[in-house]
């Protein structure tokens, strides 16, 4: 079920409705703001197996909840 509801949305897009700018999710992240701005303009679907495991959490707000200071 990983990506179906964001299959055909970008990353800018996903990461605009959770209310992250480019720093704030390479610094949850653990990337350089560089690779997020990089990916940004890119559908999720298309992103490399591995990014997607790493952001889809984050993106997706499942994790939103557990982090105290958002």
């Amino acid at each position: 079920m990983l990506g179906i509801f964001f299959k055909n949305k970008t990353i800018k897009e996903l990461r605009k409705n959770q209310g992250l700018t480019a720093k704030e999710l390479a610094l949850i992240v653990k990337m350089d703001t560089v690779e997020i701005l990089r990916i940004d303009n890119m559908k999720f679907k298309n992103l490399p197996e591995s990014m997607k495991k790493k952001l889809f959490p984050y993106l997706s707000g499942s994790i939103s909840d557990k982090i105290p200071w958002l």
